[in-house]
């Protein structure tokens, strides 16, 4: 081949795009640089201490629970004559009996049903109410809507001991003192205010267009609240019921004020055993594990909503 056609090859396109595209693959991967041994092995330590320093921080925080839970699966004469860590010397201390003799317990399981009827209408009313609500103050124009939501924002601040005398006078009025219905409005009046807050900061959050064009195409207030705003705001919804069940399911002084023997929930319950008997480790171990369970439960069920809740404000 002559020195002409060498050059008139190396001018043509084919040969230049080849080229172009050597250099562009030169520069879209540049040789990464292999760090020293020194700095690798110094990462895999510094990885390798953290991690054992949260997994001694997570031991530390269950022995309290796992030391619950050991002590309910304990026979009376075992807990009152050694401690539980015992249990990983003689593992035949364990047994069932503890908790078949409180789900024998008619006390007991009454009042872990009533705790049910409890936490569950008060979770669903507080979501419900606090949804539309956040939705108004969110979305909705109308006459002192915003000093309506400084009023709901005050609420907050007001501790549940300054109500226990007033409602308690308007509970026995209306014929509902030391009933299940009297918790419930008082676990739903008091929530209100932080379900009001969270949900309308996440509601204000929806872009504005999509409800204006759901408005355009005829849809009213229900049918944008209930069929855009509330798969939206699933999330914040489902974090928000996370918290009020942990609430009103642990809570023991509004229904040892508000009940009687008749509607008391599992933590009065177990206040009650302890009173009368003192040295009944084994129904007051396994009573308190066994409230525990629940709230866990559920947790573990909606964790899944309440980390996309705790993630959307970092996320544009």
């Amino acid at each position: 081949m002559s020195t002409n056609e060498v050059q008139a090859v190396l001018d043509s396109p084919d040969s230049q795009n080849e080229e172009d595209s050597g250099r562009t693959a030169a520069v879209v991967r540049p040789a990464r640089p292999k760090k020293p041994v020194a700095q690798r092995i110094l990462g895999v330590l510094g990885n390798g201490v953290v991690n054992v320093l949260l997994i001694a921080v997570a031991v530390f925080w269950l022995v309290p629970t796992i030391g619950l839970f050991l002590t309910s699966l304990r026979a009376p004469g075992d807990n009152a004559s050694s401690g539980w860590w015992t249990v990983f010397t003689q593992p035949a201390q364990l047994t069932i009996e503890n908790y078949q003799n409180l789900l024998s317990n008619p006390t007991i399981t009454g009042s872990f049903w009533n705790t049910v009827v409890i936490a569950v209408p008060t979770t669903i009313l507080v979501a419900l109410f606090g949804a539309l609500a956040a939705y108004a103050f969110a979305w909705m124009k109308f006459p002192g809507r915003d000093w309506l939501l400084i009023a709901v924002i005050i609420l907050l601040a007001v501790p549940l001991q300054v109500a226990f005398i007033p409602l308690a006078r308007m509970f026995g009025t209306l014929g509902i003192s030391g009933s299940v219905v009297g918790v419930i409005l008082f676990h739903v009046s008091f929530g209100l205010p932080f379900a009001i807050f969270l949900l309308r900061n996440f509601f204000v959050q929806i872009p504005g267009e999509l409800l204006e064009s759901a408005r355009i195409d005829g849809a009213g207030e229900w049918r944008i609240f209930f069929t855009i705003v509330l798969p939206l705001g699933l999330p914040a919804i489902a974090s928000l019921s996370i918290f009020q069940f942990l609430w009103t399911w642990n809570d023991m002084l509004v229904a040892l004020i508000f009940t009687n023997s008749g509607s008391q929930p599992l933590t009065v319950a177990i206040q009650t055993q302890l009173r009368q008997f003192g040295s009944n480790i084994d129904v007051l171990s396994s009573g308190a594990f066994l409230s525990m369970l629940v709230p866990l439960f559920v947790f573990f069920a909606f964790q899944r909503y309440f980390v996309q809740a705790l993630l959307a404000g970092s996320q544009k």
